[in-house]
């Protein structure tokens, strides 16, 4: 992997680059991607017009840009993401129906849990989530259910880089993160009063993968109104139960029959299946070719 002079590989570059885009900053310009990255405005340049002829980067008329189509395309490829949610996503509506709040689905991304679906309505109470949103493992009830069944190391490495405090009721030490880990180990669920919004409570419980390991976390944001959280809590480890069954079951049927693929964990017709491997086998067979004379 080519390095810079810092000793940061390019590869690196290029992410900090993407990693200047959110869902409150989907447009920028050329001067805005050099401040946020911290890099150079010649070295932004070169490395935002890579992006660009690749696909990664769209540039827009305004002369802003915005992150591009192609990195959707490689996301929906993957069978991890994408086989949890298309599993998942019947169980998340069947519970949301239930609850009419914030339904999600999160999964672990380096110290932060990443959320990979959620359900909502127009009048729930606050979330501070967004698909594909991010928040701290230690912050979150989704998080946290991740973290007490993580490796232990993750533990420390959340500590170390520090433990973000939104509310008076955030966790903010070591000694209370670890004590709370055991407690969600103990119980098999998360409930976070207004440790994020004072207004929200986030309630979760662990989804097993096919391997027995914690694979995911569900959860619900709902108002923190001091109801008691065991009605949620039953209904979101009924989903848990469902997904976790459902995953089990594609993946052992998608080794059977299609060690490399991921054919089980799609949601769709037979024939749509059937015709899609096809395409993707040999394009020439599915269609005709046009070519110019």
């Amino acid at each position: 992997m080519a390095r810079g002079s810092a000793g940061e590989s390019v590869l690196h570059k290029h992410l900090r680059i993407l990693e200047t885009f959110d869902a409150w900053h989907p447009f920028l310009t050329l001067s805005e991607i050099a401040d946020a990255s911290g890099l150079p405005r010649s070295s932004a340049h070169r490395l935002v017009s890579e992006l660009e002829r690749e696909g990664l980067l769209e540039r827009l008329p305004d002369r802003t840009y915005r992150l591009g189509v192609r990195l959707w395309e490689f996301a929906s490829r993957t069978p991890g993401a994408l086989g949890l949610r298309e599993i998942a996503r019947p169980w998340l509506a069947a519970v949301h129906e239930r609850v009419r709040q914030h339904t999600q689905l999160g999964v672990l991304s380096g110290t932060d849990v990443l959320f990979i679906e959620r359900l909502s309505t127009r009048d729930a109470v606050l979330n501070a989530t967004l698909i594909g949103g991010r928040m701290p493992l230690h912050a979150s009830s989704s998080g946290l259910v991740l973290l007490a069944f993580a490796d232990p190391a993750l533990v420390a490495e959340v500590v170390r880089q520090g433990l973000r405090v939104y509310t008076d009721h955030t966790i903010r030490t070591e000694k209370d993160l670890r004590a709370r880990l055991r407690q969600v180990r103990a119980d098999g669920f998360a409930v976070n009063d207004g440790h994020i919004h004072a207004e929200s409570r986030g309630i979760a419980v662990p989804v097993s993968g096919p391997d027995g390991s914690v694979y995911a976390a569900v959860g619900f944001v709902v108002p923190n109104d001091g109801a008691s959280p065991h009605p949620y809590i039953g209904l979101l480890r009924r989903a848990a139960a469902g997904i976790a069954k459902d995953l089990a079951e594609a993946y052992r049927a998608d080794a059977e029959e299609h060690p490399l693929g991921i054919r089980s964990l799609v949601r769709g017709s037979e024939r749509s299946l059937e015709y899609f491997e096809q395409l993707t086998s040999d394009p020439h067979d599915a269609g005709i070719v046009v070519r110019g004379e």
